[in-house]
């Protein structure tokens, strides 16, 4: 069905677009979390920059581990939001 971009949606149609989206952009910034996790685990695991050493050698590795991933997670989740956000198939759900 082609729809006309000028009309409005019902109040259902749009909320059930708004939790798609919401649920689009939760997905995306989870990948994105759990792909920071990763990275600064590896960053660990494969010694980058004496990390993994240092934190061996540390008597509480556990703060410093924390400090070091969450921030790191937490900035892959906004850019991979970011993307999706630009990149989300808005206006062609609007001309369907």
């Amino acid at each position: 069905m082609t729809r006309d971009p000028n009309v409005e949606l019902t109040p259902e149609e749009a909320r059930r677009d708004h939790w798609e989206m919401l649920r689009f952009l939760a997905t995306n910034a989870g990948f994105g979390f759990f792909l920071g996790l990763g990275v600064s685990a590896m960053l660990f695991f494969f010694d980058i920059g004496g990390l993994g050493t240092h934190l061996g050698r540390a008597r509480e590795p556990i703060l410093p581990a924390v400090l070091i991933s969450i921030p790191l997670a937490l900035t892959f989740g906004a850019a991979v939001t970011a993307s999706a956000i630009m990149l989300m198939p808005y206006k062609k759900k609007k001309q369907r």
